[in-house]
């Protein structure tokens, strides 16, 4: 009696459950639990709570591969705005990415994370817009700087640098507006100097100097020189 009692009371809560995915408020907004699969599937795409036509909770995300629902994305949504915070996934389930959206915009820090373990290997930062703002950092596998750049709406601007596995300065480039515009230098794995000069809007100007084994072998003028043609009287 009490077995079959508690058969039919998991029964009816399917059945309670089953009514409660996938519903509308009176005003015709998602409400409640919603669950949708892959056209012409069974395949689950995705999952999440709605109060009101607004997501909240976490919502979870899938692909179909191999006929099978593979988690790709989770969103944690609150009720109070449309940003969630994010977190995608390899088919292995090992976390790729994470950070905050707002809608379809990257905002606030982004993390990055290595192929081969779950050090950094890139973190970023964006402006509320959804354009890279301040300092990018790029790291190796073993967590070893690679390169740092710095932002400014969407557009480097700024000092930036490159290093080897090793440590050494490889580049220290300045950007100004997107565009190459100052002094730079470029280094040998054995951080000797190779080449320096200055970059206006982008390109080469003025003197630059070439290096080998630590010695000048070449100056190159990079200046733009006006050819006149003399007119004869």
């Amino acid at each position: 009696m009490k077995r079959a009692f508690t058969i039919l009371f998991l029964f009816v809560s399917t059945l309670v459950l089953a009514q409660e995915i996938n519903q509308l408020d009176t005003n015709g907004k998602y409400h409640g639990i919603w669950k949708k699969n892959f056209d012409g599937t069974s395949i689950l795409r995705y999952e999440g709570a709605f109060s009101h036509g607004k997501e909240i909770g976490v919502f979870k995300f899938y692909k179909n591969i191999k006929k099978k629902a593979v988690l790709t994305a989770t969103k944690e949504f609150n009720e109070t705005d449309n940003k969630a915070y994010v977190k995608f996934f390899a088919s292995t389930g090992k976390v790729i990415s994470e950070g905050q959206m707002d809608g379809k915009k990257y905002i606030g820090e982004w993390k990055y994370y290595q192929k081969t373990n779950n050090k950094l290997l890139t973190l970023e930062h964006y402006n509320d817009s959804g354009s890279l703002n301040g300092e990018r950092t790029v790291y190796y596998p073993s967590g070893q700087l690679a390169e740092k750049q710095i932002y400014k709406n969407g557009k480097l601007d700024g000092v930036s640098v490159m290093y080897s596995n090793k440590n050494v300065l490889l580049s220290e480039l300045i950007y100004v507006n997107g565009e190459l515009h100052g002094y730079s230098k470029y280094y040998s794995p054995k951080a000797e100097l190779v080449a320096e000069g200055l970059y206006k809007n982008d390109k080469k100007d003025g003197i630059w100097k070439y290096y080998k084994d630590g010695k000048l072998t070449e100056e190159k003028n990079f200046s733009y020189i006006p050819k006149y043609i003399k007119k004869t009287p």
